[in-house]
């Protein structure tokens, strides 16, 4: 899992991926390509 400053970069690298918000924290997580992960804050 990646930290990272802006999520929306990573967000549009693939189709699959959503932005969820969990515990204060936003994530990026993509079930087809469970690789893509990022999480801010």
């Amino acid at each position: 899992m990646k930290v990272v400053n802006s999520l929306k970069t990573l967000k549009t690298r693939d189709r699959n991926n959503r932005v969820i918000r969990r515990k204060g924290r936003v994530y990026v997580i993509n079930k087809k390509n469970p690789r893509m992960k990022a999480r801010q804050g």
